[in-house]
């Protein structure tokens, strides 16, 4: 773990220290165990992008920790009703305060919208799986480089008890036998440097061939329709976006690019 942690950046190290503290203290207001969770959750974004050879996974994100603000000419959810109308198969909510994300966004996004929802958050604990069923979720991204293989194996399968998909993400080759042996229906490939923080969608493409079998989404660094069009043809299952598509002049027009709609 002290060898992950000294490649992962201070920015990413300060999120998740942070994040620990923060559900440290959502634990002793909000106490949660499995038996408080009553309904199930029906895997509704693997099913999602298994019916599809395409899928576009949209981030309805406001902001970032390293380039502030990204938009403000559109809320979370309106944001999600522009993905939906023009062909995302799913949507990303953002729920950690560094995006100017909320636990809240997810009901208001599931409220607005009939997608199935991942929440992108720095999970550190599986108090946060109990949270994320609750909030109406319909999936999790557990980050290879925040977890231990034993967590990231233990989280994926007290999600599956509760009937949600786990979206496993690696940054590099070492932490794929974690990712993989935790057998979670999703793998994503994130293409951006922990250490730098800058992004290339080459690195998807370096690492798939490793992947053989698993339903791969490509994450960070997918710029336009050309990325996306590569990617499917190299046998990506799809593409999770937040930044190209909120900073686009046309969120509807680049939204439609990216999902690759004729």
């Amino acid at each position: 773990l002290r060898r992950v942690k000294r490649r992962r950046s201070i920015l990413l190290n300060h999120i998740v220290e942070n994040k620990r503290l923060v559900v440290a203290e959502a634990k002793r207001k909000r106490p949660l165990r499995r038996e408080d969770i009553k309904t199930k959750g029906g895997f509704r974004l693997r099913q999602a992008i298994a019916e599809r050879d395409w899928s576009l996974i949209a981030e309805c994100k406001l902001a970032s920790p390293a380039k502030g603000r990204l938009t403000t000419r559109h809320s979370v959810v309106e944001l999600a009703k522009i993905y939906e109308k023009n062909g995302a198969a799913a949507l990303s909510v953002h729920t950690d305060a560094h995006f100017l994300g909320r636990l809240e966004d997810i009901a208001a996004v599931k409220a607005a919208t009939s997608l199935p929802v991942l929440r992108k958050e720095f999970i550190v604990d599986e108090y946060q799986i109990y949270e994320t069923a609750l909030a109406g979720a319909d999936g999790v991204l557990l980050i290879a480089a925040v977890l231990q293989a034993e967590e990231l194996k233990r989280y994926q399968e007290i999600a599956e008890d509760l009937g949600l998909d786990c979206l496993v993400e690696v940054h590099g080759p070492a932490e794929l036998p974690a990712a993989l042996a935790a057998q979670a229906p999703l793998l994503g490939i994130n293409n951006r440097d922990l250490t730098t923080f800058r992004t290339d969608v080459e690195h998807t493409f370096q690492l798939l061939p490793q992947c053989a079998g698993q339903m791969v989404i490509s994450e960070s660094g997918i710029k336009n329709g050309e990325d996306a069009r590569r990617l499917r043809q190299a046998g990506v299952r799809g593409i999770l976006v937040g930044e190209g598509l909120v900073v686009a002049d046309d969120v509807a027009a680049m939204t439609r690019e990216m999902a690759l709609v004729e």
